[in-house]
């Protein structure tokens, strides 16, 4: 490791570690670009010392947004193996994080085989494991409990840690006065929220964040602060609970930036669409500039079986105002455990979408991709097409299963075709339509 313990450290200290290399290349940025956003917590480079087999990504409103996908197990869908081959469409779809979320059955071999096997960035939300781990119930759990989870994830080579640290005993009483419509909607933050509830206490993850910063920076493991309060329908976007605890979670970068750990920030959430701008900003101000990562946001709360779109909508929108990673949508939210078509279809949603806020906000070489999509649809070059295009496969397909009496069109048009007739216009060529 050198004398740095963590890659902000290192970046603070002037030194260009192999994963900043790695990732100035990615960015096409020179390394001494990339430093003093690193060192300011603008960027992070989630790379957990024991993840060997990690090809690291920066995550930064200033380079490409990156795209997240959730899986694991839950009760009543147990089986790893179909997990596994998700985690592998997923980094060959081009997604740069897995979340493992699982909530059933033993949880560390498949966490360390993520590690040992799977490039992409790995995150986990520890405390969907503290129960799982010591097959207790939430109430006989101690704050040393859930902190030692916090290292077991850490030693395994966890990238990063949702960790809700922001709700407080305060944040009780404000969901029990505010009255909103969906209450808690986070996984995570429900369950910290029934353990305060239950046992009386303050959130282990807020009264003990200094213990879990020393841990996180013994390993390099990034905290991504949870957004317990974000908002689960569109009444509920902007409320006292979500700002609140938004100004809760900026003094927590802070203090994690004072032991060189570094930071997300978690957002909405369902919101929206003329607010999502808004709050992206909001978020840059409270939280200094830290990287921000939100769940869509989805902009609508009626369309179950295609939130992937809405989604994607709020998405392109959060990432060309600031934020920085998206976490995707799969056609199956709010119904069921995705499959690996809601996968694929949920990770190109999101791609899209990153793709579009990449090109508004100009990052480096963002639109070489569409400009040579436009040569080669000029040129009726189908195989160029291909080449350029997200999903290839979907497009060949789809062209093969209606395919055209003449090559050099597509169905819909025929001879109609505006490129064709302009092609052969151009060119002094005869155009034959009948």
């Amino acid at each position: 490791m050198g004398n740095y313990a963590t890659q902000m450290e290192a970046a603070r200290k002037g030194i260009v570690t192999e994963q900043l290399k790695t990732v100035a290349e990615k960015e096409r940025m020179t390394a001494e670009e990339l430093l003093p956003l690193v060192a300011e917590g603008k960027v992070v480079i989630c790379a957990n010392r024991n993840h060997t087999c990690l090809n690291p990504e920066g995550v930064g409103s200033m380079l490409r947004t990156k795209i997240n996908v959730n899986l694991g197990v839950s009760r009543d869908c147990k089986d790893y193996g179909v997990e596994m081959q998700k985690v592998m469409a997923a980094v060959e779809l081009g997604a740069h994080a897995v979340m493992d979320l699982s909530s059933h059955g033993d949880t560390e071999p498949f966490r360390k085989k993520l590690t040992a096997e799977c490039p992409a960035m790995i995150g986990t939300v520890p405390v969907y494991d503290s129960v799982i781990h010591f097959q207790r119930d939430l109430d006989t759990l101690s704050a040393q409990d859930f902190l030692d989870v916090v290292r077991l994830h850490a030693e395994n080579g966890v990238d990063f840690v949702t960790l809700h640290c922001g709700i407080t005993r305060k944040t009780i009483e404000q969901i029990r006065t505010q009255k909103r419509k969906m209450n808690i909607v986070s996984r995570g933050g429900s369950l910290v929220f029934a353990w305060m509830c239950m046992t009386g206490r303050e959130n282990p993850f807020y009264e003990y964040y200094d213990e879990i910063l020393d841990i996180c920076r013994e390993y390099d493991v990034t905290i991504s602060l949870g957004d317990a309060c974000r908002p689960g329908c569109l009444a509920d976007a902007s409320d006292v609970c979500q700002i609140e605890e938004l100004v809760r979670l900026g003094e927590l970068t802070e203090r994690a930036w004072a032991k060189d750990v570094q930071v997300m920030v978690e957002g909405p959430g369902h919101m929206p669409l003329d607010q999502i701008a808004a709050n992206m900003k909001i978020q840059q101000t409270l939280c200094r500039g830290a990287p921000f990562y939100v769940l869509g946001p989805l902009v609508t709360d009626i369309a179950p079986g295609y939130d992937h779109i809405t989604a994607a909508i709020g998405g392109a929108v959060a990432a060309m105002s600031g934020a920085a990673f998206l976490c995707y949508v799969t056609p199956a939210e709010h119904l069921a455990l995705p499959d690996v078509e809601d996968v694929k279809q949920g990770i190109i949603a999101s791609k899209i979408a990153a793709h579009a806020a990449d090109i508004a906000k100009g990052v480096r070489g963002a639109r070489e991709q569409d400009d040579r999509m436009a040569e080669a649809r000029r040129k009726l070059d189908w195989e160029g097409q291909w080449a350029c295009a997200l999903d290839p496969e979907t497009a060949k397909a789809v062209r093969a299963a209606r395919s055209p009496e003449h090559d050099d069109t597509c169905s819909m048009c025929g001879k109609f075709c505006a490129v064709r007739s302009m092609n052969k216009a151009l060119g002094g060529e005869h155009i034959d339509i009948l």
